[in-house]
């Protein structure tokens, strides 16, 4: 029996069958990729769409980092934010605050020395 997906998941059924593929580069061709990507302000993957002249899926992304966190990761960053280590939702907000404070700094510190030049 085959059932129909809820509308709301219809929108999202092209990419549902989408494959990734992996490519094994070299470090070069892995920075220049990169490089690439940041100065235009894409993903790596919209970049390598763009080096194969293929159309970007231009769907409204939410900005957002992501790091894998195992365990003894969430052990540590409970006891560094002095929270429990399976409070995973207090920990990740803390590692959102840092990682703002982080940004904020290297911008302040960036735009600092910008504004010092005669």
């Amino acid at each position: 029996m085959k059932t129909e997906l809820p509308s709301r998941w219809r929108s999202s059924q092209p990419a549902l069958r989408a494959v990734q593929v992996a490519f094994d580069v070299s470090e070069a061709v892995l920075q220049a990729i990169r490089a690439a990507a940041y100065e235009a302000n894409l993903s790596n993957s919209d970049q390598v769409r763009v080096v194969l002249g293929l159309p970007l899926l231009r769907q409204a992304k939410r900005p957002r980092l992501t790091v894998s966190l195992s365990e003894d990761d969430y052990r540590l960053l409970g006891l560094r934010y002095e929270l429990e280590p399976n409070d995973h939702l207090a920990i990740k907000e803390r590692v959102g605050a840092a990682l703002v404070a982080f940004a904020e700094k290297r911008h302040k510190s960036r735009t600092g020395k910008r504004s010092s030049k005669p």
